[in-house]
């Protein structure tokens, strides 16, 4: 008699650098490109605000928090998550992580349009990307937390 396949045994490895480069590489052109295009069409460049650097570096303290509310739960205290919330903060992280890094591109590609430029704004707008560009980088690094603490660990080795 054969024996019935048991489940699945998988793993699921961290969000790999490469995409996070590849998802910055892909925000920093859009945000190279957005200047001049935005300009020929409309005929303004689009202005960066504090609300929108306020809001992502908001989004990296929540993420942040997260993060260690999971860390204490799985790591510190040994008790489990229920499955789907497990498995919702796990897609959060990821999806977070990867957001994190095309918005720090985007600003730090629309900012870099900015430098040298002689206009009376220039030094203002490339101040507010470059608050943008690091709130990105931190809703970056509080997902990969968050991913990091949704590990379940190993139990330790018997006697």
């Amino acid at each position: 008699m054969t024996q019935a396949p048991g489940p699945p045994e998988g793993h699921l490895r961290p969000i790999s650098g490469a995409v996070l480069a590849i998802s910055a590489s892909l925000g920093l052109v859009s945000g190279w490109l957005l200047r001049p295009i935005m300009v020929r069409i409309t005929g303004t460049a689009p202005f960066v605000t504090w609300v929108q650097s306020l809001t992502l570096f908001f989004v990296a303290a929540f993420l942040a928090y997260v993060a260690w509310n999971t860390w204490q739960t799985i790591q510190v205290q040994r008790r489990r998550l229920d499955g789907n919330r497990a498995v919702n903060r796990l897609v959060l992280a990821r999806a977070s992580a990867i957001v994190g890094a095309l918005a720090a591109g985007l600003y730090a590609g629309y900012g870099i349009t900015w430098l040298g430029d002689p206009s009376e704004l220039a030094g203002q707008r490339l101040l507010r990307c470059a608050v943008a560009a690091v709130s990105g980088l931190l809703v970056m690094a509080a997902s990969l937390g968050l991913e990091r603490a949704c590990r379940v660990p190993s139990d330790p080795p018997g006697p």
